[in-house]
């Protein structure tokens, strides 16, 4: 396996693995808890944060994977009756609109990162996990959801320039 071929593996299946990481740690906190709670009467402290904290590595980098799918926020139904180069113009927008909510996003969520690192929040009910580690997940997945913006620009304008279909759906399943 060469460099390339891991490093595409990687790319292709980086939103995946955590967004399964991040599932699989709340439900496992969650459902620990849970009998802790009811058959010993204990609950660790951290129990009912941590999970919300979790959850925003999950909902960022599923709407990453879901752009990269072309997935997240279509409207294949109107877009399929436009002609070529209106199809082509609307994909052009969907861009522009990413990177313009996606700089605003990225900015302001580097800031709130800042502020909790500057004041050592911590998570509640923890005495040393820390609050930044969580909010990373907004400028980071953001960053990656701009890339795979990106990637299917890139996509768009070859096909666009060859005349092959533009890519109005995605896959159900992949």
């Amino acid at each position: 396996m060469t460099i390339g071929s891991m490093f595409r593996a990687v790319e292709q299946n980086l939103e995946k693995s955590v967004i399964l990481v991040s599932y699989i740690s709340m439900a496992g906190i969650i459902f620990v808890e849970v009998i802790r709670r009811f058959f010993f009467n204990e609950q660790a402290p951290w129990s009912t944060t941590i999970p919300i904290y979790l959850f925003l590595w999950l909902t960022w980098m599923g709407a990453s994977y879901n752009t990269m799918r072309r997935s997240h926020l279509r409207f294949t139904e109107v877009r399929e009756r436009l002609s070529y180069k209106a199809q082509f113009a609307c994909l052009l927008l969907d861009a522009v609109c990413w990177f313009i909510m996606g700089a605003v996003v990225v900015y302001y969520s580097i800031e709130q990162v800042y502020i909790s690192y500057d004041n050592f929040a911590i998570v509640q009910g923890t005495d040393d996990v820390m609050q930044w580690w969580f909010y990373m997940a907004t400028p980071v997945a953001w960053s990656l959801l701009l890339t795979r913006v990106v990637q299917n620009l890139r996509q768009d304008i070859r096909n666009f320039s060859a005349g092959r279909p533009l890519t109005t759906s995605a896959q159900l399943f992949d």
